[in-house]
């Protein structure tokens, strides 16, 4: 049985980035969609404004009766911890139960699929070849980990012959695809609570790249063989090339393997790291044969995604908010502003996520936020671990080379902002420092 034959879904974690572009999925073919998060924030208001009926309490008495297992599909995150009473319950009572990986990869089985797979960089580039796709009338659905501005939503339909999907390298999930097309857009070590070492990582990544049944395309200088490269500069077969910048825009062309030079791409995204996030997704579409003017077009009018460098002109302040949760993340935001604002103060406000990544990029996040002026260093986010023995931002704020430096907790944060000087504020983290932003920006509109 088709896991779109059921009439109910029930999702354990509705509020993950990916687990609610199924959800929206779901409900846009008509399905019943409700089911549980911990955690009430903006996604999850969304979700429910647009029909979704969703609870925040672990509770057995929130699950409707009529609910059963012939009915119902029941889709979990690998974050939700196995002991929830809602999960045991559903265990225990015979429901079909299923990760939201399994259910990714069957949904785009029978489609001309498309993976992007990657450290950094995915959500950007699957972002942008979604709306290329859409823009250029194919018939296609994206299922992205970020909220597209275009659409204010994390998942792009326009039909479903083509499925453009994140390849989440978590816990390997991104093994159950099997894509024609795949795009590998960095293999930094990530996830070592996960796969122990970064060789082993890169070992699955491969692994992955041996999967895609027709083309692969990966940044040049990757260590994967028989593959189509890209980059920026860099000789690669699809190459950004003549790159400049007006009234804060890139401007470049892109040199195809047979020479040709796709001209006129213009991008409103900051820094050269999206240059080549959107040369990856050019030359996906070029093979494709989607015409270079339509793909221009689309990238054009491309606006981002959110809480990646969404920035603000807000009363002769700058405000910037972004996702940057790795260390290779953080510097790309950093460069980017420091390549923007040359010579102004930034105020940096950091969240750490996860107590393992902490502990194992510890010296990167330290050379990374020593870049700004000045620091406010949240507790760090434990997602779905407990605490780890002497990990904490204490300790890491120990090792940050500034001057001006201090911890706050996020409920204090927007107290101690406000009697900052700066130029330029970035908020930044992956946990949930975005509940800041509202009142960060209400707050610089006040004054």
């Amino acid at each position: 049985m088709s896991v779109l034959d059921k009439t109910y879904y029930y999702f354990i974690g509705a509020g993950g980035i990916g687990m609610s572009a199924l959800a929206r999925y779901f409900k846009s073919m008509e399905k019943v969609v409700l089911g549980y998060d911990k955690t009430l924030t903006e996604l999850t208001k969304k979700l429910e404004e647009e029909g979704i009926d969703l609870h925040y309490d672990d509770d057995l008495t929130k699950i409707p009766n009529f609910l059963n297992p012939e009915n119902t599909l029941v889709i979990h995150t690998p974050a939700v911890p196995i002991y929830l009473k809602e999960y045991q319950y559903f265990l225990q009572n015979n429901f079909e139960i299923l990760k939201r990986s399994a259910v990714l990869g069957e949904i785009t089985a029978n489609t001309y699929g498309i993976a992007v797979a990657g450290t950094h960089g995915k959500t950007t580039t699957s972002s942008i070849l979604g709306h290329i796709l859409k823009e250029a009338g194919l018939e296609s659905t994206a299922f992205l980990g970020g909220v597209v501005e275009n659409y204010d939503s994390n998942v792009i339909m326009n039909g479903g012959k083509i499925t453009v999907s994140e390849a989440d390298e978590f816990d390997r999930s991104f093994l159950r695809l099997s894509p024609k097309i795949g795009i590998i857009t960095s293999m930094d070590a990530d996830h070592l609570d996960i796969y122990g070492d970064k060789e082993t990582l890169e070992e699955t990544f491969i692994e992955f790249g041996s999967k895609i049944e027709e083309q692969l395309f990966v940044r040049k200088g990757l260590p994967i063989a028989n593959a189509m490269t890209y980059g920026v500069e860099s000789g690669a077969d699809y190459d950004a090339i003549n790159i400049k910048i007006e009234n804060g825009i890139y401007h470049f062309e892109v040199k195809t393997p047979d020479g040709e030079l796709l001209k006129n791409f213009k991008l409103q995204l900051p820094g050269k790291h999206n240059v080549e996030n959107a040369t990856a997704a050019i030359a996906v579409a070029d093979y494709m044969k989607v015409p270079a003017h339509k793909i221009a077009y689309g990238l054009e009018n491309f606006i981002g995604v959110k809480r990646r460098f969404n920035r603000w002109d807000i009363n002769g302040k700058i405000y910037i908010d972004d996702y940057a949760h790795h260390p290779t993340e953080l510097n790309a935001v950093t460069h980017s502003v420091r390549e923007m604002f040359p010579g102004k103060k930034v105020l940096g406000v950091f969240q750490p996520h996860l107590f393992t990544r902490t502990r194992d990029f510890a010296e990167g996040f330290t050379e990374s936020l020593s870049q700004f002026d000045e620091l406010i260093l949240l507790d760090i986010y434990p997602a779905r671990e407990e605490p780890l023995e002497g990990i904490h931002s204490a300790w890491l704020l120990e090792q940050i080379n500034l001057d001006k430096k201090e911890i706050s907790t996020l409920q204090d944060a927007m107290g101690k902002i406000k009697t900052k000087e700066f130029d330029v504020l970035v908020t930044v983290g992956a946990g949930n420092i975005d509940t800041l932003v509202k009142p960060i920006k209400q707050w610089l509109y006040e004054g």
